[in-house]
Formats: structure tokens, sequence, C-alpha cells
């Protein structure tokens, strides 16, 4: 891709016009990380890039974007301008192209806001963003106000950029987020607050981050079902590390680099529902707290437009976080049927970051039932196919379909699955016994 993409910017050079790398690209390679894609800005206008480059898509060709396929990549190709009025918070009302250095200015952050000229290896930074790279600092180009309320979002990527970057914030940057907080709950998509979300969640800063969200008060705007932890107490002698904030966020601190997007979101949000159960009876307890968690975090998942198999898995792992102990002592046949559950590896890993959360950690649980799913997989790698069906139930027992259908169809699984039942006959014989 950074071939080709050298390759486009000689096209227009040849042709008579400028041409950089440009933004993100540009950060990366100066920090020494693999940049992921290569955008390119010209002072071609856009029917002069559809003319230079033979397969382009006016996917924003009123602001001068063009997107450019070329060699199987997907390059972002803009001319150069500067924005006039930004009505909706998010889009210019009108543009005018312009200069290099002016297209710079009218960018979000002065790290994000340098060129690059492959062919002559030269930076053009007409903000100050090498400066501001080394000292780590995030900081608007121009007046943070105004930057802010081009683009509503710019206040969660500042605190994306700062935390996944982990850098600090420029005081007058600071300032302005605290400012204008809530004006993410007005006309910013809940899809572009997941997006930075969930590159917030991924990175090694996580904790940082949501930290960030909550002392500039952007966490009570777009996730106040979070807001609700701080300062719910939780007993003394089970859960030294504080309130149920920071048994969130000291259990998302201890996930593995590869834990899964879900697993990460499930980890923060396993105790979501405490606020809404705490009660002191004989101590502060928190019942049924894991059935007020999932549907806390299904609405929360839903309401920011994550996709279906997103929701049920981070929903699944939030609902049974609490049945360490009882895997331990359910028949064999169950805890195998819970064991080979495709989303169980991540649930032993939620078991162990709650665990890791908790001040004084005790894994001794965790421990015993990853042992026991260790030597109960090496025995059965698979669920094996269930020996009767529903029609098999209602002819033999003469019940219609319900939910009493499915109770005996597990039941008679999980003596399959202990080897109590090898053959269909003997799982007939079974439910003959449970008329």
């Amino acid at each position: 891709m950074k071939v080709t993409s050298v390759e486009i910017i000689k096209k227009f050079k040849k042709a008579g016009f400028e041409a950089y790398w440009a933004g993100g690209c540009v950060r990366d390679m100066l920090l020494g990380i693999k940049p992921k894609d290569f955008d390119i800005v010209t002072n071609a206008k856009p029917e002069e890039i559809e003319k230079i480059l033979s397969h382009t898509i006016p996917i924003g060709k009123q602001f001068g974007v063009i997107l450019a396929i070329v060699d199987g990549h997907h390059f972002e190709i803009a001319t150069f301008r500067s924005d006039s009025g930004y009505s909706d918070g998010r889009r210019p009302d009108a543009v005018i192209f312009t200069s290099a250095e002016e297209d710079a200015k009218r960018r979000d952050f002065t790290i994000n806001g340098m060129f690059y000229d492959p062919l002559e290896d030269k930076v053009l930074d007409y903000v100050d963003g090498q400066k501001d790279l080394d000292a780590r600092l995030i900081r608007f180009i121009g007046n943070p106000n105004e930057r802010i309320m081009e683009d509503h979002l710019r206040v969660l990527r500042a605190i994306r950029f700062k935390n996944v970057l982990n850098f600090q914030y420029d005081p007058e940057t600071y300032n302005a987020l605290l400012k204008h907080s809530s004006l993410l709950i007005d006309k910013v998509s809940n899809e572009r607050i997941r997006d930075e979300l969930n590159k917030m969640i991924i990175s090694p800063y996580a904790v940082n981050a949501f930290q960030d969200l909550e002392d500039t008060g952007v966490l009570k705007i777009i996730l106040p079902e979070l807001q609700t932890m701080k300062g719910v107490a939780q007993p003394y002698q089970y859960h030294q590390e504080g309130d149920v904030w920071n048994h969130a966020m000291q259990s998302l601190a201890t996930l593995s680099e590869d834990a899964s997007l879900t697993l990460r979101w499930a980890t923060l949000l396993h105790d979501v529902g405490k606020p809404k159960t705490f009660s002191v009876k004989e101590r502060i307890r928190f019942d049924h707290h894991d059935h007020a968690s999932y549907e806390i975090a299904n609405k929360l998942l839903t309401r920011l437009h994550f996709e279906n198999k997103v929701i049920d898995e981070v929903c699944w792992l939030v609902q049974h976080h609490m049945m360490l102990l009882s895997l331990l002592t359910m028949p064999e046949g169950r805890r195998m049927h819970w064991f080979l559950h495709p989303y169980f590896k991540d649930l032993l890993k939620l078991f162990e970051s709650d665990a890791r959360g908790t001040t004084p950690q005790d894994l001794e649980i965790v421990d015993q039932v990853r042992e026991l799913y260790q030597e109960s997989i090496k025995k059965m790698s698979k669920l094996p196919r269930p020996l009767l069906h529903g029609e098999d139930i209602m002819e033999l027992l003469g019940l219609k379909p319900g939910k009493r259908i499915g109770e005996i169809l597990e039941q008679a699984f999980e003596q399959q699955l202990e080897g109590k039942i090898k053959t269909k006959k003997q799982a007939l014989e079974f439910v003959k016994k449970m008329k």
C-alpha cells in the first residue's frame, strides 16, 4: 500500500500538481508506528483527480474528497481546502479550495495537521505538529473552542488520541473539553461515538481513557449507566479496592493485550447493574445484579448500534459472570454443556478479570474451574448431536409444543453428555420416566 501511494503521488507531480501524505499516516510514521493507510492531499481539483486516476468513487466530491482504488488498495485523496461554517456540528456548510498551509490550519490537532512528501523526504509542518509530538501533547490547531464547534466529535477524538498514544493534554485543549463535553449529546451520531469508544477500549491505556471520560464530564453524557457506578460502595470485606467504578476499572486493567472487543466490553459492564440493586442487609448486597447488568448492557449497546452478534456475546458474558462457584457443584453433563459453549473461553477470562480486579484477590475458585475445564475439554472437544428432538418427546409423551419440551430435551442431553445415555433407545427410556 505504501509503495502504491508513492506511485500515486508521482502521477500527480508528473501532471504538475502538489501531492503529499496527510494526517494520521504522517503522525504515525514520525512516531515509528506503521501506518494503517495513506491519505493523500493535493491542489488538484476533484475533476482533475478523476482524470489522473482511472478508478475513482466520488464519496465526498462536494467537499473535495475522492476515493481512489489502485492495485486493490483504497486511498482517500482530498483537495486542499478551507471550510466555511459548520451549522450541523460535523460537516462544513461550504468549502473553498486553497493552499496546503490553509488546509493544515483547518484540521483538528497539531499532530494530525502535518504533510509529508515521500519523494523529497520532507515534512511540511505549518502547525508545530512535530514540536507537539516531541512534547507528547494533544493540542487543537488554533482556537480549541472553534475546532470543537466545527465537529463536536473532536471532544471524544481528543480523549482517544491522548490515551491511545499515551500523551497529555495542552491546558487550553483540556479546558475546552471540560467546557464542551455536553455537545456530544446533541449532533453526534451514536455510531461515531461507538467507533471512538471501541478504539479507546482496545488500547493498552483503556482505563486511563475511561477515567478521562469521567473526569471531563463526557461519561455522564454518553454513558450515564457507567457514571452511576461512581460512589456506589461495596462490602469492604470483599472489595477493598473501593466503589463499583474502581472495581470495573481495576478489572479492565487486568485484561491481556489480546483480549477480544466483546470481552473488554463485558468486563467494563459486568457490574453495571450494582447501583440499581444496592441494599444493606447483614452487609452491603447486590442481589440479582447479574440480571440487572445484563438488561442495562443490552440497552446501552443497542443504543450505540453495536452489531447484534456483539450485543449477544457481551450480554451473555455479563449475564453469566456470577456462575463461577456453581460450575464446581453442578452435574458433569450440565457442566460440560457450559464448557462447550462458544463463549465460555471468554467467560473464564471474565471470571479471572473480575477476581483480579478485586482487593484482596482470590483466584482459588477460578483456578479450580480452569483446571476442571481443561481436563473436561480433553475428553470431549465438541458437543455431540442430541439423540432426541422435540418431535420425539411430543410423540412419546403426548405433549404439545412448549417450554416443557425444551426442559426435557435439556435434561436428556445432559445425561447424554455424562455418558449415562448412549443410544436413542436409552434416551427414550429416560424420557418415559418423566411422565
